[in-house]
Order: C-alpha cells, then structure tokens, then sequence
C-alpha cells in the first residue's frame, strides 16, 4: 500500500501559476487596456484640436499685424532684430511647427569655426535729414522725389524806432539854438505767401514763393517850428504784390548719428514788389533846403526794389535726443543804375545809381521732439547790413546795422502730410522788429 501511494503520488501533475497569455485573456486587465487606449485617443484629440485653435491664432495674429502696418515696419527695420543666441522678430509668433526646431538651435551649439549667416536683410541707412520745427526760412528737410509741398503762411511784424534830429548850433553844450525834430515811427507789416516746393529727386528740390504784403507806418512828432504842445500823426500804407523768389536746394552729403547733414542753397528775389523809388515822397522842402516838410513816403513800397542773389548751407547735426542746425548765408544786392525818385510836386529828383549794401546771416538753433506728433525748437539769428553807396558815394546817414532776432517755434504734425508750424521772433538789437509771428501749414501731395 505503502508503494502503491508513492506511485500515485509521482504520475500526478504538479501545480503552477498562471501563465501571461492567462493573465491577458483576463477580462479585467483586457477592460484596463481598452480604457488606456480610449484616454489615448481622447489626448490626441484634444492636441489636434490646440494645434487647430493655434493655427486659427496665429492667422488673426497676421491679419492684425497687416491691419496696423507691422509688416512694413519689419520691412523697414530689416524683418528682424538681433538678439542674443540668435535673430528674433520684434514680435515674435512661431507656429508649432517651428517650436522643436528652435528649441534645438537653443540646445544644439554651433560648431566651432563655422561662419554665422544673419537672417533677414540689414536696415537700410537713413540717409534724409531729422525733422525739426521749423523757425528759418529755410527748411532743413527736403521734398521726397515726385512730391509737392504747398505751404500758406501768415507773418506779422511790428516795430518802433525813437528819432532825434538836432538842426542848429550850441553856444555852451548845455544850449541849442535851433531845431529839436523828436519822432516815433510804428510800423505794421502783415504779409501772406504761398510757397510750392517740388521734390525733384530725393536730394534735389525747387521752390517759388509769392508774398503779398499789407503794411502800415505812424510816424508820431510835434509840428515843426510853430509852439504847438500837440502830437501829430503822418500815416501811411501800401499793400499789394511782393518780390517773388525763386530757390534750388541739394542735400550734399549723407549724415547720420553724431554726424552732419549739410544741404546747400541759391536763393534769387525778384523786385516784382513797389520798390521804394516808385512811391511818391512828401520831402517838397525838408529834404531839399527848409524844414517844413516831413520827408516821409506817401504810400509804402512792398518790396526792396533790387535784384538779390543768396547763396547759403544748412546744417543739421542729430544728437538724440536734440538735433542742433543753423544757417550760414551771403545776400548780395545788385546795383541799380540811373535810379530816379518821385517827389511831391517837384516831379521827378535824379539819384543815380544806386547800391544798397549786402548782408551775411548766420543762425543757429537746437530742436527737440516731445513726442510723435509735437516738436519744439529755439533758435537765435544774426544779420549784418552794409552801408548803401548812391552815385559811387556813401550816403549820408548810411551806417552798418547788426540785426538780432531770438526765435521760438513749434511744430504739431497732425497726420504724414499735413503740419501746423508757429514761429516767435523777438528783438534783440534796436534796429530788428520788436516782434515777429509766422504760422505755416505745410501739406504734402
């Protein structure tokens, strides 16, 4: 019995784990892949449908870029700015095709000895002059190629000028005998241009510029060898057509930062004006032997009644955040030849020729912008004046004259083509006009 049990128990099968194909056949891990799977599907899901609101994203991305000009702008700025490690768009919007690629140009150094390539194009170098405000005559920036600028203005100047005229002889300086002529001379002057300006090339404009001017002159004194305590007034006024100019400018180099921009400049004033040898003067007997008369013009001229060549360079020089300029010019007046003046009631008196003298300015000034739209500029101008030969002789009383003027200007840009533009000048020296105001509105075509 005892052997029969052992044989038993040798031929039966020994017990074993289940195997994995057991374990996979098993319908609870079977429904746990099965889930796995479905969770999988659902990510897939859910990362194409981010990658669709992405793209969608990045097209409303474009389209406002287009809509507010961001695309011209990179296009001026060269499409890309240097960053560090890389170039980088001023704004940057990659698509999530690139994301992986730049990530590997992130972690992936360049190898040592290879020659680094710039992406995108360079900026191209500003070559036209900064705008400032304007407080010369002459601009500093010229009229793009194939562009009109007209340009009304509006100036208004008034002067006053005290006169003393002692006519006799001093027995002890202290006593005069004779005459004590005292007067005040007011004057008013109100002129209007219209100034076109055509752009040539980009470094070449010309412009024309008509003035018509209304002035105004009050001569106050006492009456003249009578006891009179009273005032009198002589007034007088003209207005109508003013000297017409004519002026070509070229921009000579190409500045830069901390590097000057210098534009030169032929100015030609005509004498279509009323020059002051075609007015009727009230000089019957102060200006040839007695002191009766007032020796003052019945109307005012509006012009200077001389030809006058002006050639000058202007100068800019940006420094941020200024820009410094100035002027330097030489005007020179041609000389009249047989020159007759019109007195009243005596006809016409025989001058001869006649050569008012020349005048050299020079001005300078500083600009600076407030913002995109605002600029504000100050500035001071000095003009000599030569003395005025009548007949190959000095004339009498001719003297040199500094002229002095300290100019404050402003300038408001409302939009690329249309520029509000105000002028103060105020005198510094006796014989300049107390005050001057010019507005200007340039518009661009």
């Amino acid at each position: 019995m005892l052997f029969c049990g052992v044989a038993v128990g040798q031929d039966a099968p020994a017990s074993s784990p289940a195997s994995p194909a057991d374990s996979a056949s098993s319908p609870v891990i079977r429904q746990r892949l099965e889930d796995q799977d479905k969770r999988i599907e659902a990510m897939r899901d859910q990362i194409d449908a981010l990658q669709h609101q992405l793209a969608e994203q990045e097209a409303d991305y474009k389209a406002l870029r287009h809509a507010v000009g961001m695309d011209e702008l990179d296009k001026q700025r060269g499409g890309n700015i240097a960053a560090a490690g890389g170039m980088a768009t001023a704004l940057p919007m990659p698509s999530p095709d690139a994301v992986p690629d730049q990530q590997a140009s992130q972690q992936t150094p360049a190898a040592p000895g290879t020659p680094s390539t710039p992406v995108g194009q360079a900026p191209a170098q500003n070559a036209r002059p900064p705008e400032v405000a304007p407080i010369f005559q002459q601009p500093g920036v010229l009229t793009p190629k194939n562009k009109i600028v007209i340009e009304p203005a509006y100036q208004f100047g008034y002067s006053t000028a005290d006169r003393v005229a002692l006519v006799g002889y001093t027995i002890i300086p202290a006593i005069l005998i004779g005459l004590i002529d005292v007067r005040q001379v007011r004057d008013t002057t109100q002129t209007a241009v219209l100034t076109a300006r055509y752009g040539i090339t980009n470094r070449l404009e010309v412009e024309v510029r008509v003035p018509y001017v209304d002035t105004h002159d009050d001569t106050v004194s006492r009456a003249v060898l009578t006891g009179s305590a009273v005032n009198s007034v002589f007034s007088s006024s003209g207005r109508g057509l003013g000297d017409i100019e004519a002026t070509a400018r070229y921009q000579i180099n190409n500045g830069g930062a901390d590097s000057a921009y210098y534009i030169g400049w032929f100015r030609f004033k005509s004498r279509t004006g009323t020059d002051p040898f075609q007015v009727v003067t009230d000089c019957v007997t102060r200006c040839v032997e007695n002191l009766t008369g007032t020796g003052l013009p019945l109307q005012q001229p509006t012009g200077t009644g001389f030809y006058t060549l002006q050639p000058g360079v202007t100068w800019l020089l940006p420094s941020d955040p200024v820009v410094f300029f100035g002027n330097l010019s030489y005007l020179y007046n041609v000389e009249r030849h047989n020159v007759y003046e019109n007195i009243l009631l005596a006809g016409r008196q025989y001058l001869g020729n006649v050569k008012v003298g020349n005048e050299a300015d020079i001005s300078i000034g500083m600009g600076m912008a407030l913002n995109d739209k605002a600029s504000l500029s100050i500035g001071y101008d000095q003009t000599f004046l030569g003395t005025t030969y009548e007949g190959g002789q000095k004339l009498p009383g001719s003297t040199k004259i500094w002229l002095g003027s300290l100019l404050i200007g402003g300038s408001y840009r409302f939009n690329e083509k249309r520029t509000l533009n105000f002028t103060l000048g105020v005198g510094v020296t006796r014989d300049t006009p107390d005050a001057t105001v010019t507005v200007r509105v340039p518009m661009m075509y």
